[in-house]
């Protein structure tokens, strides 16, 4: 789409502005913020031959930027060559240890992934590998980290399972403590709630863990399933770092939407999941006291004319809790949702990416710069936000990386 076509077509897009050169880098005392940038490094057909639309491996391992706190510009300022794809990253609560996933790592012959421990240097975020661990099972996709801090959680996407690893004296990781896979009946290749004409499919073959991490307070884990179109809710053991099912521990969503991510909201009591295969938001009331969720609100990710075919992609929450953020692959564009009263959302307008493919996004640590990984136009984009109307301007910043799949902030002047 011409570039006029695409001004009519967003709502919210505002006039474009040059970056500025970048400053705030001096180390030290004053570090720098840094933000790391998670890639496919590798093809996953290597792993998974039968799979298709797969990223061909455009990345070369996690790169590393030192940003402009004022303008969001990010200028490389190194990089951990890495050829197993480490797609998603997670930091600890000091900001001395980072993690990633694997995905497409082996051990050995078996076809499983690994999770990474590296540690951080505060002075220019360098980064040094501790050790790695296996994963608990095939294509991890997604790592956090649990509020203790003594415990990374991984959901493994081809495997379908989700695991937890202890963290070590070192800051490295151990073999899992747990290790889960669920069953249940996988879902319909056409989801209920898909845009009219769309041929949307990805992961209804078999079971796909593709999120998980704990609530608020470290109580409960939660965990997604798109081939299950199910939320799973576990209570957590942090003594032996094991999971149990809650009591309400399958939440199920609409055949075939294929819930991909969550995000809460600051208050800890509203729950927003993004699913990839309907293009839909849904707001669910979260009990803090047993981890019940109930749905209460659902709504399309996208703009109301829209037809065809799109996945979605990450969902966040603003710092604030004003605004909530869903990316469209595809339609290439982040919806902007206001936040009621009440939790329920409003839809306010879309910003086109500028690149194809948005397979996340993050918030730099103010919130007032917001960087979208474009994963099949091997870039980064940067935005401003307007934090009075959550509208997003795009800066004129590209960043040029391969198949980027994660942006992690991390400021070095403070202690994480």
């Amino acid at each position: 789409m011409k570039e006029q076509g695409r001004r009519t077509f967003l709502r919210t897009t505002l006039s474009g502005t040059m970056l500025l050169p970048a400053a705030n880098l001096k180390a030290g005392r004053e570090g720098p913020l840094v933000a790391y940038v998670g890639t496919f490094s590798s093809p996953l057909k290597d792993v998974l031959p039968t799979q298709v639309d797969l990223p061909p491996g455009n990345g070369r391992g996690i790169h590393i930027f030192h940003v402009d706190r004022t303008s969001g510009a990010m200028t490389s300022a190194g990089l951990f060559e890495l050829g197993t794809s480490p797609s998603c990253l997670a930091v600890n609560a000091t900001g001395d240890r980072l993690y990633s996933a694997n995905e497409t790592d082996r051990v050995g012959e078996r076809i499983q992934g690994t999770v990474s421990a590296f540690a951080i240097d505060r002075v220019d975020g360098k980064l040094t590998r501790i050790s790695t661990a296996p994963s608990g099972g095939s294509g991890p996709t997604y790592v956090s980290m649990h509020p203790s801090g003594r415990f990374v959680l991984v959901a493994n996407y081809f495997g379908g399972s989700v695991a937890v690893l202890p963290v070590l004296a070192d800051g490295g990781l151990g073999e899992p403590t747990d290790v889960k896979a669920p069953i249940g009946k996988i879902g319909p290749t056409k989801a209920q709630n898909a845009p009219p004409g769309s041929f949307a499919i990805s992961g209804h073959d078999r079971t796909h863990a593709h999120m998980i991490e704990a609530d608020p307070s470290g109580r409960f884990v939660i965990h997604v399933d798109l081939g299950l179109d199910t939320i799973f809710v576990w209570k957590f053991d942090e003594k032996a770092g094991k999971l149990t099912p809650a009591d309400d521990h399958a939440v199920l969503l609409p055949a075939g939407d294929g819930p991909r991510h969550f995000h809460f909201h600051p208050n800890g009591r509203w729950f927003y999941s993004i699913q990839e295969e309907g293009s839909t938001l849904v707001l669910f009331d979260y009990d803090p006291d047993n981890g019940r969720l109930k749905a209460r609100q659902t709504i399309s990710t996208l703009p109301p004319d829209f037809a065809g075919s799109n996945f979605c992609s990450e969902v966040l929450v603003s710092a604030d809790g004003r605004f909530v953020y869903a990316g469209n692959r595809l339609h290439d564009s982040i919806g902007i949702f206001a936040v009621g009263s009440d939790g329920r959302l409003r839809h306010v307008g879309d910003e086109w990416t500028r690149g194809n493919y948005p397979r996340s996004f993050s918030f730099d640590p103010t919130g007032g710069s917001l960087a979208c990984c474009n994963q099949r136009a091997d870039h980064v984009t940067i935005f401003r936000v307007d934090r009075a109307t959550g509208a997003l301007r795009f800066t004129g910043g590209y960043v040029p990386v391969g198949n980027p799949s994660m942006v992690l902030y991390l400021d070095l002047a403070k202690g994480g």
